[in-house]
């Protein structure tokens, strides 16, 4: 029987990676350069947005709320500047959400993971906690130096300084969160008195606690281990989408400028232009060396790219080694052959469709917006009974009628009804006596105005279909109309 291989056996187990494994922390190097520069006005815009937001005003009127960007739960109403979104029309919100998935999708196919790099929440939070960290503690090698240092007061007391900043970054982040949600400065006055509502301060409670695990503590591991968007995305890349890539085939082999010089000394072929400085590993926010290709832990921030250009600057050698580039071109360029024209890179069946869906979209939100009416009207029929004959012959019918007036202002309006010819309407306030051929009446602004509405017919009249009209009578006008049906004995057989 033969005996096992001991150096099988040894590389088995070398090639074997556990399941679960300790966290390495990472320490990113601070870095300036033109994509530093635009995570930094990212991410600022951001911030501002996010914080700024809930505290703009927009007049609407006295019967409606000042505040821009609005979410109110009460009411049941979204407002968004002159936008104002009522339940019924919550395909307005679906489609923006669309909207969004879809511009996720086509960014994703021309730029990789650009959303991650740059604007998602998780990743805008955890760079401000790394500036906290440099701000504090120094750059990459004082912040590894005091990972390791023991547990002395000084560590000790900057580190409670540390996670107090931490916490108050978290607590201003949920605290804004609750402000989309009521007027600011009312919540604001009611939050620091205790007159909140209960669930603004568990809202503020779990989204601080979050923030501060999420952003302070378990950064990378987010991006590689709890979002599902780094596997997604494989299916939506392709040989023409622009990755950050490491360019192999001008890189290696890697070694010092001295070994290289040493080999053109000897008359053989220098190394290639990575003199293995570890600058681009350095700089990365997760911790990743983009050199061995593309990885789930990149997300295509490009600092890397700013690490790699200003090492190349230093040694006399041409920017790009690191650079955002397609798989495409990556192989063209090793062959030495032409890179395929930016634009026509963009601009492909893929991204085209992409584009098509996601515009058509938007353009049928703008006319839906804007061809939608203000005023609405609903009716609904009594079915028991159907209808009541009166003692000197006429026939009424009862309708429970809604008036949607969805304007911040009242609006007067008039009710009519068509098709029951000599027909009469009155309300259930109002005497049998009063009943006429229109209603008259006032909707609030931003109210569903509820009516219980009897349509008298008189003697002799005839079964069949009834048009409600109503029509605003102020300068902007306005209608809306609903069928319905008129009851009477004879269509019934008695």
């Amino acid at each position: 029987m033969n005996a096992p291989d001991p150096k099988l056996a040894e590389r088995k187990d070398a090639d074997t990676q556990h399941l679960y494994a300790k966290r390495v922390p990472v320490f990113p190097r601070k870095i300036d350069g033109p994509f530093r520069r635009f995570k930094w006005a990212v991410m600022a815009f951001c911030l501002i947005v996010y914080w700024g937001t809930p505290w703009l005003r927009w007049d609407r009127g006295p019967y409606a709320p000042h505040q821009a960007v609005l979410i109110d739960m009460a009411h049941r109403r979204f407002y968004m500047f002159a936008i104002e979104i009522w339940p019924h029309e919550f395909y307005f919100v679906a489609g923006l959400l669309i909207m969004a998935g879809i511009g996720l999708f086509l960014v994703t196919t021309v730029v990789g993971r650009a959303w991650c790099g740059y604007a998602c929440p998780q990743t805008v939070w955890t760079d401000l906690y790394q500036h906290i960290d440099r701000f504090i503690d120094g750059d990459r090698n004082a912040q590894m130096r005091l990972q390791n240092a023991p547990w002395t007061a000084s560590k000790i007391a900057r580190r409670l300084f540390k996670w107090s900043v931490y916490f108050l970054i978290a607590f201003m982040t949920g605290g804004a969160w609750i402000f989309y949600f009521a007027d600011a400065p009312t919540l604001h006055h009611e939050f620091w008195a205790g007159a909140a509502d209960n669930i603004a301060y568990a809202t503020v409670g779990v989204l601080t606690l979050t923030t501060f695990l999420l952003g302070g503590f378990m950064r990378e591991q987010v991006c590689i281990y709890m979002c599902p968007w780094p596997r997604i995305q494989s299916a939506m890349l392709d040989e023409k989408s622009l990755l950050v890539t490491y360019k192999h085939w001008r890189g290696e082999p890697r070694g010092s400028l001295k070994a290289s010089q040493r080999l053109v000394d000897q008359g053989l072929s220098p190394l290639g232009d990575c003199i293995d400085c570890h600058q681009c590993e350095a700089v990365c926010p997760t911790g990743i060396d983009i050199r061995q290709g593309a990885q789930l832990g990149c997300i295509t921030c490009g600092l890397c790219i700013d690490a790699c250009d200003r090492a190349m600057a230093q040694i006399g050698r041409p920017r790009g080694l690191i650079d955002y580039c397609t798989l495409e071109d990556s192989e063209l360029e090793a062959h030495g052959q032409a890179d395929t024209p930016l634009l026509k890179t963009i601009l492909r069946p893929r991204t085209l469709i992409y584009f098509t869906v996601w515009a058509a979209i938007g353009v049928a939100l703008l006319f839906m917006l804007g061809a939608r009416t203000r005023l609405s009207l609903s009716v609904a029929k009594d079915r028991n009974p159907e209808f009541v004959q009166l003692s000197g012959g006429a026939v009424r019918d009862g309708f429970t009628v809604k008036v949607r007036n969805m304007e911040d202002r009242p609006r007067p309006v008039v009710l009519t009804t068509s098709g029951v010819p000599g027909a009469l309407i009155f309300t259930d306030d109002m005497e049998e006596r009063m009943a006429q051929q229109s209603l008259s009446m006032t909707v609030p602004s931003d109210t569903t105005m509820r009516l219980r509405v009897y349509v008298q017919g008189p003697q002799g009249a005839k079964p069949g279909p009834v048009l409600f009209q109503l029509k605003a009578t102020d300068r902007e006008a306005g209608h809306d109309q609903s069928h319905s049906t008129f009851s009477t004995p004879e269509g019934n057989g008695q």
